[in-house]
């Protein structure tokens, strides 16, 4: 019998789990500071509960915690981590060191439903969503874990198509029984589901990246499918009705390719299109993936982009590109040869 995650689960869940088998109520409180405190990986290292009631979660149950199956190091000290699923299909998480910062680069699913033309998941596929404990294992199971200061959804996967396992991941990071991260340190990627992303939006404090990549709508249909059913304009329509002047943070992910979305027309209508809104745009360096037939832009084009989207209040940086020799990259993330 394939025993169940106790990682993953609310305390409530964990509280309903001890007394439905017979146990004191607090129990619950106890498994949840043993899996998400102090990080135990088995059932038998939780001592404050007696042997009898650790047999007896035994039966059904066990901490759920996996380790990485293969790690890659880049030349620049990114790591990616290779996991297996319970389903045996594989997932890609992405750890990056910096001067003034640990980030945790996690995915939702096992490939993608969404299909934009320049991200190497797309190409792979959907196979699977992650559950709630497969998304938490990605945080808890890499060896610098606790080095962490910032996690971002934007592995493999759309986030908001995996609403409730993505909800529920944040609620337990973010939770005081939890390890207690702060939403401002987590950021979740979108390409814009629009009403997943208002149940988002509503439910959580994490911040919110949208990926942009042209502020033409018939230059974003040819890049991203979902622009069909959810357009740019309809989505920052929606995004009018958030506060976001505070400490929640929005912003714009905006890859830079050759000659099709880094021109001066385009920094002109990104500045109509975000006026009034408060928000940041990361300018990212295409990287790119086998038979797509996209190059990045240059660094110059890109600085001027950068420069003048800055001179008229937005506020927007160039993303250094991390693990690209090792397809850790944005939009390099793929299992497809291990599923």
């Amino acid at each position: 019998m394939n025993k169940i995650p106790l990682l993953g689960k609310t305390l409530n869940e964990l509280t309903t789990i001890v007394t439905d088998l017979g146990m004191p109520s607090y129990t619950g409180k106890q498994l949840a500071e043993w899996i998400y405190r102090k990080r135990v990986v088995t059932i038998d290292a939780m001592t404050n509960i007696s042997a009898k009631n650790r047999t007896l979660l035994q039966e059904q149950y066990e901490v759920g915690r996996t380790q990485a199956v293969d790690q890659q190091v880049s030349i620049d000290g990114t790591i990616k981590y290779l996991f297996k699923t319970h389903k045996n299909q594989f997932i890609e998480s992405v750890f990056i060191p910096e001067d003034d910062r640990n980030t945790l680069c996690i995915s939702s699913q096992v490939g993608c439903k969404m299909n934009c033309l320049f991200c190497m998941t797309g190409k792979q596929g959907f196979s699977a969503q992650l559950e709630t404990h497969e998304i938490l294992n990605q945080y808890y199971s890499i060896p610098e874990s606790e080095q962490l200061t910032n996690i971002v959804f934007m592995g493999m996967g759309e986030p908001l198509d995996n609403l409730d396992h993505v909800l529920k991941a944040l609620e337990i990071m973010t939770s005081d029984y939890g390890p207690a991260w702060s939403p401002r340190r987590i950021t979740v990627s979108t390409i814009g589901i629009i009403p997943n992303m208002k149940t988002f939006l509503e439910k959580s404090n994490c911040h919110l990246a949208v990926s942009m990549n042209t502020p033409f709508e018939d230059e974003r249909l040819k890049l991203m499918p979902i622009q069909k059913t959810y357009p740019i304009h309809n989505l920052l329509k929606e995004l009018q009705n958030y506060d976001f002047s505070k400490q929640r943070r929005l912003s714009f992910e905006y890859i830079m390719f050759n000659g099709l979305n880094d021109t001066m027309r385009h920094a002109v209508e990104m500045v109509k299109l975000l006026k009034g809104l408060p928000c940041r745009v990361n300018l990212i360096r295409y990287h790119a993936i086998p038979g797509i037939d996209l190059k990045s832009s240059d660094e110059a084009k890109m600085i001027v982009f950068r420069d003048y989207l800055t001179n008229n209040n937005i506020t927007t940086t160039i993303r250094k590109s991390r693990g690209e020799d090792i397809f850790a990259a944005c939009g390099m993330l793929s299992s497809s040869k291990l599923v």
